[in-house]
């Protein structure tokens, strides 16, 4: 586990006043097919970016998942101060999701999926949650050159890992430089 400032620094970009400007997360929402009633899994949650505006917006329960206990615990601090009773924080993976198959409308993930080797397998998880004709929010970076450090996904790649899967490409977008959002829907 990464401790210390890396730690730091990572919280202060997912919270940082930068990130928001050049793309809030109700920015995002707005563009998300999303019913009142949903119910939300934002997965790799980090400090809640997505999961507190999600949740404010819903009647639908918001499933927070990540596997680092301290960004789980940063979601339940925010969630008791904003009384935000619909948020249900899940540590792990996939596997901890405590619902039954075809339970989730919508997945998010936002700037997470690029970490996952191979894709394929997480991707049938997430298939497996959620309802059919439910939709799946990628948000990723797109690689620029090779100065790019760390593992990064091209939409091309990510829209073929979707495919792969057996979703749908419903939507693709790009609300930032560099970034880029995919609508996939299950279908079938």
């Amino acid at each position: 586990m990464h401790h210390g400032k890396s730690h730091e620094r990572k919280v202060s970009y997912l919270e940082s006043p930068e990130r928001r400007k050049e793309f809030s997360p109700e920015e995002l929402l707005d563009t998300i097919p999303l019913r009142e009633t949903d119910h939300v899994l934002d997965f790799g949650a980090g400090t809640g970016y997505f999961t507190i505006p999600a949740a404010k917006r819903l009647k639908g329960n918001v499933y927070a998942m990540d596997i680092d206990p301290a960004m789980i615990d940063i979601i339940k601090e925010k969630s008791l101060n904003e009384q935000i009773k619909n948020i249900m924080p899940v540590q792990g993976g996939m596997e901890s999701l405590p619902l039954s198959d075809g339970a989730i409308d919508v997945v998010i993930a936002s700037l997470v999926l690029h970490e996952i080797k191979p894709l394929g397998p997480l991707l049938q998880q997430m298939k497996k949650a959620l309802k059919n004709e439910g939709y799946l929010i990628c948000l990723e970076l797109e690689p620029k050159g090779t100065s790019d450090k760390g593992p990064r996904i091209t939409l091309e790649g990510m829209k073929r890992e979707m495919i792969e899967a057996g979703f749908n490409i419903k939507k693709v977008s790009f609300p930032a430089e560099s970034l880029y959002l995919l609508v996939a829907q299950k279908t079938g």
